[in-house]
């Protein structure tokens, strides 16, 4: 056999489609191969939990969507659990979102930039127009103002807290988008973070308004990162369709039995109790930050992460050299600004010398 020594040359590229050619890959925080000691990059939770697994047997395909999980989360939510699908992360009920009610080529999406990179990366990838808006607009017009703007864009992302800003929209103005869109798209609330600020969930307009769809997640708040477990919640006419195109099996017999173990009453509480604990790192770290002569911008904002911009942005190199890795980020066309991810009291620490280090050289 002819060996091949430039894969690449030899595949036909007349096969690829030219929005997936032209595709700009999401770059998450793990595809970064990076080396460090102190990870607060990801907005991961410091807070580990040891899962005994109670199956045992895996020949059997899983219960595509496992019942004990389903009624766990919709008690947690205040739901029905016909209301709730649980899928592979949040991300999924995005693709599943855009995948369902988009017609490539024809239909479009609204975001609100700067925001989370996968609306954009997942509408590219089935190509579906993108009507990038802005936060500004988001945070300070009006619900009408927000619809002209909106257009005819079939799914309306709105990250609430937003990632990277952590800026937060209330309930009451989502309502109002939401009634104003009534007949023509749906607003799709992503609350990836919403456990650090449970009093401004989108989750009671479901019972009123068949329009909105809420996103969660269990890798954020519960610690569960590495499980990947997401639900869509919404009305179940607007669910239906998404079932029908809903992997055969996307949930694992593993994923559901931990699923189901970490939203026990007394899993949902230590969960609280943690929030509680980072939440109260991070009011001690903007302190730190916006003392610091180093830092040019604090963003308030909610999410287990702060997001500043650097007066230098030489000073994330510094980090790095220490083992401290955070994630930098271009913003508003400036490329010093870095996310922290919010640690335990021993990695803040790390985050407080380094400061100190930085602070000291630009005295």
């Amino acid at each position: 056999m002819k060996q091949q020594s430039d894969d690449s040359a030899q595949f036909p590229q007349s096969l690829l489609p030219e929005n997936i050619a032209k595709l700009t890959a999401y770059s998450s925080a793990k595809s970064e191969k990076l080396t460090g000691s102190t990870w607060l990059n990801a907005n991961e939770s410091p807070y580990t939990r040891e899962y005994a697994l109670t199956k045992t047997e895996f020949n059997r395909y899983p219960d595509p969507q496992p019942q004990q999980v389903l009624d766990a989360y919709s008690a947690y939510v205040g739901l029905e659990p016909e209301q709730v699908v649980m899928t592979r992360g949040a991300d999924e009920g995005i693709e599943l979102l855009v995948r369902t009610f988009c017609q490539p080529g024809k239909d479009s999406i609204a975001l609100f930039a700067p925001t989370y990179g996968m609306y954009k990366v997942t509408a590219d990838t089935h190509n579906v127009n993108i009507n990038s808006l802005s936060q500004e607009l988001l945070q300070q017009a009006n619900a009408e103002a927000i619809c002209e703007q909106v257009g005819d864009a079939k799914l309306v992302f709105v990250c609430n807290p937003n990632n990277p800003t952590g800026a937060i929209v209330p309930s009451s103005k989502i309502a109002q988008i939401a009634e104003q869109l009534s007949q023509t798209a749906i607003v799709v609330v992503d609350e990836a973070y919403i456990e650090f600020c449970p009093e401004l969930s989108a989750v009671s307009l479901i019972n009123d308004y068949t329009n909105v769809v809420v996103l969660r997640t269990l890798s954020k708040a519960f610690a569960l990162a590495g499980l990947r477990t997401g639900f869509t919640l919404a009305n179940t006419a607007l669910l239906a369709p998404l079932r029908k195109v809903l992997a055969p099996y996307p949930v694992s017999t593993v994923v559901a039995d931990i699923a189901a173990q970490a939203l026990s009453t007394s899993n949902i509480a230590s969960m609280r109790r943690q929030v509680g604990i980072l939440n109260s790192l991070k009011a001690r770290l903007q302190q730190w930050l916006r003392e610091s002569s180093a830092v040019k911008t604090v963003l308030s904002g909610e999410g287990n992460f702060v997001t500043l911009q650097l007066k230098d942005k030489a000073a994330i190199a510094t980090a790095y050299e220490r083992g401290v890795v955070m994630r930098p980020f271009v913003l508003y066309g400036e490329d010093n600004w870095l996310r922290i991810s919010i640690g335990n009291e021993q990695e803040l620490s790390e985050v407080k010398a380094w400061l100190d280090a930085i602070t000291q050289v630009n005295k």
